[in-house]
């Protein structure tokens, strides 16, 4: 390991201990102030927030009202992260006493067709605290993009499996999430953040394409596995809703490829409609229409 990673090994191991140690009124107090820390001194990823608040907001909101809500996003997300490690350390019985579930018969009902679930959200609100709920329901496997820090991404993946999920790389997932399919188990994945032009469809997303994963509606053609909207956000002050959406289902068409591209739009559009409701849950510095479609040759 670098220099730099093993520094960042340690930083999260330090926040990592203070919200074990601390109590959740702390936690949220210092997640606040690390979060508007990062937002007045880290110029780069405050700019690519407000360049995306502005496509997807600039035509109704004010510069200062676009502020206001990069604000809230950087202070919710530090927030969030120390409320992740203090959530995670709790027995079961405890994080259950915190979340509060709507449209679980969805879930249930879909997992009586015994083709799994493909469950498909988005880097919003609390979503690290819904594999609490949901690994009771079913085996629930996580699919992740590896971080490029080891470490942390041993310690992240410690947490996940903490509260009863499995983790699979991104990289050759297809064979272990059609696997578990098999076994109706649930297969989760986010699907809001930018990908390689290579391995992307182009959707819209606020109004601008965005390169996005087709892994959701894939795996559904194939299997026929329900695709379930889940998302999970803080309500009050102590508690989270896992909010699970009515499971989507389409016939296949004559064309896998229209298929898989109205299928991501479609999730794209529930994505976006929920940020909509409240868009300080979203992760708006993450550089999310970086990678471009191909444009056309013009003489």
């Amino acid at each position: 390991m670098t220099f730099k990673q093993k520094s960042e090994a340690l930083l999260f191991k330090t926040i990592s201990f203070t919200g074990i140690c601390l109590p959740r009124f702390l936690c949220v107090f210092k997640g606040r102030a690390l979060g508007l820390l990062l937002y007045l001194f880290d110029k780069k990823h405050r700019n690519t927030a407000l360049k995306n608040l502005d496509l997807a907001f600039g035509a109704n909101k004010t510069s200062g009202e676009l502020k206001k809500i990069a604000r809230s996003s950087f202070k919710h997300f530090g927030e969030f992260f120390f409320s992740m490690i203090h959530f995670s350390s709790a027995d079961s019985s405890q994080r259950l006493k915190f979340i509060k579930v709507e449209g679980e018969d969805f879930l249930d009902g879909a997992l009586k067709q015994n083709k799994g679930a493909v469950l498909f959200s988005a880097h919003y609100g609390s979503w690290e605290i819904a594999p609490s709920f949901l690994a009771l329901r079913a085996p629930l496997n996580i699919v992740v993009r590896p971080l490029d820090n080891p470490a942390i991404e041993r310690m992240l993946n410690k947490i996940r499996l903490s509260v009863g999920a499995k983790v699979i790389s991104k990289f050759n997932a297809s064979k272990q999430i059609l696997r578990a399919l098999s076994n109706n188990e649930m297969i989760a994945i986010l699907m809001d953040q930018n990908v390689l032009r290579s391995q992307a469809v182009f959707v819209d997303f606020f109004g601008k394409k965005a390169a996005t994963t087709p892994g959701p509606a894939i795996f559904h053609l194939r299997t026929g596995a329900p695709l379930i909207p889940v998302f999970c956000y803080p309500v009050g002050r102590t508690e989270y809703l896992i909010k699970i959406k009515r499971p989507l289902n389409f016939a296949p068409g004559e064309s896998m490829e229209e298929d898989i591209l109205k299928i991501t739009q479609v999730c794209t559009g529930i994505i976006e409609e929920q940020i909509k409701e409240e868009p300080r849950f979203w992760l708006w510095f993450h550089d999310r229409w970086r990678s471009r479609p191909h444009e056309p040759e013009t003489r």
